[in-house]
């Protein structure tokens, strides 16, 4: 067993960025500082990330700043999932249904197949709860009719059969189980692969980058001064039109351009618990608590993931967080459907909470409609919030859309129109999983041990063909090979990797949004040192 004292492995650790790495930040910094981009995009979740990925690919000068990590608050705090929605199917939305269903298969049948996985859904009916077996059965044939029935027909099931995917399904006065298809990722390897697509495109990209003012020309909003919260280090970026894409804080950017620039959103927290599963799960479960809410139980990176809450948050957003109450809603939620021996204290291994942005307006936040809005300020200064993980490629179409109409051809006249480019572009490492870690263990390293089958699947299904990098890492220093952790998937080359390939600055940035080690409780103060040791010698 790899033992986690292993001194070699920081040595290896320790070699300057293979060729085509990323920039250095001092790099990046001068480039933002002395070009003059057509958009500058403040905010790097993956509304900002896909605006900056389609103005890119429309041939525009592009820069994207962060004053956190890419995708570091409310799009790596989602449910995990690419979803058509079948709650909006009792309001009426079919068509939003059906938009959702089309995008949601886009990404993860053409887009993105490596980073998404198909995933099955159980939705139990007991005895009282608040829908019948006959509407939910209706419910489930007409959601997968709406996605042309891609993924299967959805139908009723019985009890027992659901109890042998899901052992620890509730089975007391269970009447039935409707079956449904969507997907499910890792969200902030998705909105990584999506970074890497913008750079790829020619965007240049700066994340622990807080806008400090914004700068005017005429009155209007024409780049922003920034600091380097890494380095101290201040700069500016000038460009022709600039973005505010900054989810929770939108409001907050908006009052530097207008002092009396009245609130647009309100946000709702959600929560979620990470837990050790006690068995195998093939499906997940999605049970209604009321007419309106449903809670989750999802099979997810060998884990549990439990969730969510829907309540009005009023605080300040860095400071969003988990509490007892919500651990409490959501283990006494799951209970409806699972068994106790799943929902000890004990198997949790970590926890979350993110801020959904919703339109402004009085009314539950678990009824609001989770729309996109977006605002011109008075100094011309576009905002954007809210919206869905599932239509993020709509969502940055439609934005370069509204930046088409502004008055002025503001875009110049080499830009190419959104409606032009191609509707299904490919993220980075795009290939069939399966193929690719049938591969990185036939072609292991030799002489020595081959790779692990869950370290071969665990890196074609989070980077797709882009493992094939991580496995030469590996190959070329045998010490990267050995895992971060022992009961972690997981090896160092992938730190390595994330250092030079995917701008990791932190041991957060790493734990947390590049690996999986942080949510499966495996992030020790020993493995935190030595990442950190990493991160300080990169070249």
């Amino acid at each position: 067993m790899t033992t986690l004292d292993s001194g070699p492995v920081i040595s290896a650790l320790g070699t300057p960025p293979a060729a085509g790495g990323n920039p250095s930040r001092a790099e990046t910094r001068e480039r933002l500082s002395k070009a003059a981009y057509d958009l500058l995009v403040i905010g790097g979740g993956i509304l900002g990330i896909s605006t900056a990925w389609h103005a890119a690919q429309s041939g525009l000068r592009v820069a994207l700043v962060d004053a956190g990590d890419f995708a570091g608050a409310t799009s790596s705090a989602s449910s995990k999932l690419l979803h058509g929605g079948l709650r909006y199917l009792q309001t009426g939305a079919v068509k939003l249904v059906a938009e959702n269903h089309f995008e949601r298969r886009a990404v993860s049948r053409q887009v993105a197949p490596h980073l998404a996985n198909p995933l099955t859904f159980y939705l139990p009916v007991y005895k009282g709860g608040p829908h019948g077996a006959a509407k939910l059965g209706a419910g489930v044939f007409a959601y997968s009719a709406l996605s042309a029935f891609g993924d299967g027909v959805g139908h009723l099931l019985s009890p027992a059969k659901a109890a042998q995917d899901v052992p620890e399904l509730r089975t007391d006065n269970l009447k039935a189980v409707a079956v449904y298809g969507d997907d499910q990722m890792n969200d902030a390897r998705m909105a990584l692969m999506t970074v890497r697509a913008a750079v790829e495109a020619g965007a240049v990209v700066l994340n622990h980058a807080e806008v400090t003012g914004l700068r005017f020309t005429s009155g209007r909003v024409t780049g922003a001064d920034l600091k380097d919260r890494l380095s101290g280090d201040e700069f500016g970026v000038n460009a022709r039109l600039v973005l505010n894409a900054t989810g929770p804080w939108v409001d907050h950017l908006r009052a530097l351009e207008d002092k009396n620039a009245a609130p647009s959103i309100r946000l709702s927290k959600g929560a979620h618990l990470v837990l050790k599963r006690t068995s195998p799960w093939k499906a997940a479960l999605a049970t209604p608590i009321d007419k309106y809410r449903i809670t989750f139980a999802l099979p997810w990176e060998d884990m549990l993931l439990l969730g969510t809450t829907d309540e009005e948050y009023e605080g300040d957003p860095r400071e969003v967080s988990v509490n007892e109450k919500d651990v409490t809603q959501i283990l006494d939620e799951a209970a409806f459907s699972i068994r106790d021996q799943q929902l000890s204290r004990d198997l949790i291994t970590y926890s979350f909470a993110g801020l959904r942005v919703l339109p402004g307006g009085p009314g539950d936040t678990s009824k609001a409609k989770r729309e996109t809005v977006v605002t011109e300020g008075r100094g011309g200064m576009l905002s954007v919030a809210g919206g869905k993980w599932t239509t993020f490629r709509h969502i940055g179409r439609t934005i370069m859309k509204k930046l088409e109409s502004l008055p002025g051809h503001p875009l110049g006249d080499d830009y190419e129109p959104i409606s032009t480019l191609p509707k299904k572009l490919p993220l980075p490492g795009i290939a069939n999983p399966r193929a690719v870690a049938h591969r990185l263990l036939v072609d292991g390293p030799a002489p020595g041990p081959r790779m692990a089958p869950d370290t071969a699947r665990h890196l074609a299904t989070h980077y797709g063909s882009l493992s094939f990098d991580i496995a030469r890492l590996a190959n070329e220093n045998p010490e990267l090979a050995e895992r971060v952790h022992p009961d972690a998937p997981e090896i160092w080359a992938q730190v390595v990797y994330a250092r030079d390939h995917e701008w990791a600055e932190t041991a957060d940035d790493v734990l947390r949004r590049r690996t999986t080690l942080t949510i499966r409780g495996l992030a020790t103060d020993e493995i935190r040192g030595k990442v950190e040791d990493l991160l300080e010698k990169k070249g």
